[in-house]
């Protein structure tokens, strides 16, 4: 009985989690990954994990940067995005996700929320300055869970808070 009670608060905490943070995003941890998607909010058929990724363009799509909690795409940002861009044109048969990264700073939930809508500005910035078909791109959030330097710096949250533009397999496509 009292297992049973525990379950079934275990329950009302997870389901009372999911519908107060996260508007309906999946998050899962790293050990769940091969079978779910992770704070998925768009396009979640091409945003599976784990074997998506295709390093193949790794040397061409380049990595954007954030200020400290911000979304806005900088000028930097915007000559970086077009150079993926015209990789893209040249290559009308990839897809792409754009994850969005932050640093440790702030709460879990803050941090996806974040880190989506810097996939998103990323996105719309593509469609809408750069000309890239909507349907060739995804966006994930991974928020704070996946740093680039783990450190706790200046230095490190500022490679942390960014979006990477990612090639799809084509077998995810």
């Amino acid at each position: 009985m009292k297992k049973k009670l525990i379950l079934l608060f275990a329950g009302v905490v997870m389901a009372v989690f999911s519908l107060g943070c996260g508007g309906g995003e999946q998050v899962v941890s790293d050990d769940q990954q091969a079978t779910a998607p992770v704070a998925v909010t768009d396009d979640s058929a091409l945003a599976q994990e784990p074997s998506i990724r295709n390093d193949e363009a790794g040397d061409y799509l380049k990595v954007v940067n954030f200020a400290f909690d911000k979304d806005d795409i900088s000028a930097d940002a915007a000559a970086i995005l077009k150079e993926n861009a015209d990789y893209l044109s040249q290559n009308l048969s990839l897809n792409v996700v754009i994850e969005g990264h932050c640093d440790n700073r702030g709460t879990t939930a803050y941090n996806l929320a974040l880190g989506q809508r810097r996939a998103a500005k990323v996105k719309d910035y593509y469609v809408k300055q750069l000309n890239v078909a909507p349907e060739r791109i995804a966006t994930i959030s991974y928020g704070e869970e996946k740093p680039v330097d783990s450190e706790n710096n200046e230095s490190a949250w500022a490679k942390n808070r960014r979006a990477e533009t990612k090639v799809l397999t084509s077998s995810a496509q």
